[in-house]
């Protein structure tokens, strides 16, 4: 559920006064994962902490609106599947290799 329109976005104070002081090059480390990302971050590199490190996120147009955390994710993806699907990947790489033979 997003913030009230009546209070406004949530932007951190301490990551406005690192903003200002920054170059647009180097990266701003932050902990404010709920800090919307504004106009004035643009171009901007930050780095965001998802728990174990500092993911660097380059804020561009289409991020505006949106929260620092949601380009910073906290867990790692290790994929569906089991016996089958390994079974149906190494099926998949045979035919790819059988196609490269082809073509050469």
């Amino acid at each position: 559920m997003p913030r009230s329109l009546k209070k406004g976005p949530y932007i951190d104070e301490k990551l406005l006064k690192k903003l200002e002081k920054a170059k647009p090059g180097e990266m701003i480390k932050t902990w404010a994962r709920d800090c919307t990302i504004t106009p004035e971050m643009i171009g901007y590199t930050f780095g965001v902490y998802n728990g174990k490190e500092f993911i660097p996120v380059k804020v561009t147009e289409e991020m505006v609106g949106h929260k620092l955390g949601e380009f910073s994710p906290t867990t790692k993806f290790v994929r569906h599947g089991g016996k089958m699907q390994r079974e149906l990947e190494k099926k998949e790489a045979v035919k790819e290799a059988q196609k490269m033979k082809m073509e050469q």
